[in-house]
């Protein structure tokens, strides 16, 4: 297949544009303007694009297609603290440019067949104990409101004649992006404990796992709609804590107080690091699915290693 990636350099689209080029699959990176002009790549070709346009520009030759979109693009939500400067560019990078996306590909003659767009399981909000699928209402609060938004956007593209896949990613692990380094920052410093009560659930995903489970979206024509892309066991942080401790050889004794963390990060502690979201990913289980990594054990050994 023949397919477009936006958000092509963050953390799951470098892992997924490899994976897509050693299954010999022809991967367009989508760059805006202000990044390099169309170059080859070792992976695969990048082509520019303007969002404010929703027009490819400098595209090699004639008659431009693609079989499937992947659109990950979207600034970091753990980026910095949600000042109302921050929220905008949040707002900006996932929705707006979603827009344009959908506008672009509209323009496309013959038009992709998919869109597989980021989600995130923040849709759901704050939900204690209740265990969340993807027909579970979605919540009330910033990221709620910001994620609802995104997919709404995403959505249009079914009035183009597109199958669209709204991936709800969890917390995924990862070396060397995301969240697990900053997590693991004060287990390493010795100063690693529980969050708040340590009583919220936290619904993670291996990175092997998320560039396996956007595969199958990509190629699977069956697959359409919300699709939660998390582990099959969610586990409450004080859990999380002990394992990512044990991984790490490193001890798990200064918890960090929720006033502390709200002190510290505002309105994104609550949201990020407070909130309980215990999700499950139904579609998935009923596709058949085989998780590489459906234990948070074995996930920390396999990205840790």
């Amino acid at each position: 297949m023949k397919i477009l990636v936006t958000g092509s350099t963050g953390l799951v689209g470098t892992a997924l544009v490899r994976a897509l080029a050693s299954d010999e699959h022809t991967v367009c990176r989508l760059m805006r303007p202000q990044s390099k002009k169309t170059v080859e790549s070792r992976d695969g070709l990048d082509v520019t694009w303007n969002p404010e346009t929703a027009l490819f520009v400098g595209v090699p030759g004639t008659g431009f297609e693609a079989d499937a979109v992947v659109n990950l693009a979207g600034a970091s939500i753990a980026g910095g603290r949600w000042t109302t400067k921050r929220k905008k560019l949040l707002r900006f990078s996932r929705i707006y440019t979603t827009r344009a996306l959908v506008n672009a590909l509209g323009k496309m003659n013959p038009r992709p067949k998919a869109l597989v767009s980021a989600s995130a399981i923040g849709i759901y909000g704050d939900r204690g104990e209740e265990v969340l699928t993807e027909n579970s209402k979605v919540g009330t609060d910033f990221l709620s409101g910001l994620a609802r938004e995104w997919e709404a956007e995403a959505r249009k593209a079914e009035a183009l004649g597109m199958r669209v896949v709204l991936a709800r990613f969890g917390i995924i692990l990862a070396r060397d992006g995301g969240a697990l380094p900053k997590m693991m920052l004060p287990f390493k410093l010795g100063a690693g404990g529980k969050l708040g009560s340590g009583q919220q659930w936290m619904s993670w995903v291996a990175i092997q796992d998320v560039v396996g489970i956007l595969k199958v979206a990509l190629e699977n024509s069956s697959v359409q709609g919300a699709l939660n892309i998390v582990a099959p066991r969610a586990v409450q942080n004080t859990e999380f804590t002990k394992v990512l401790a044990k991984a790490l050889h490193r001890p798990a004794l200064f918890p960090a107080p929720a006033f502390g963390l709200r002190l510290a990060l505002g309105e994104m502690a609550d949201a990020l690091l407070l909130s309980s979201q215990r999700v499950a990913p139904q579609k998935l289980q009923q596709l058949g699915y085989s998780f590489l990594f459906p234990e948070l054990a074995s996930a920390l050994k396999a990205v840790l290693a």
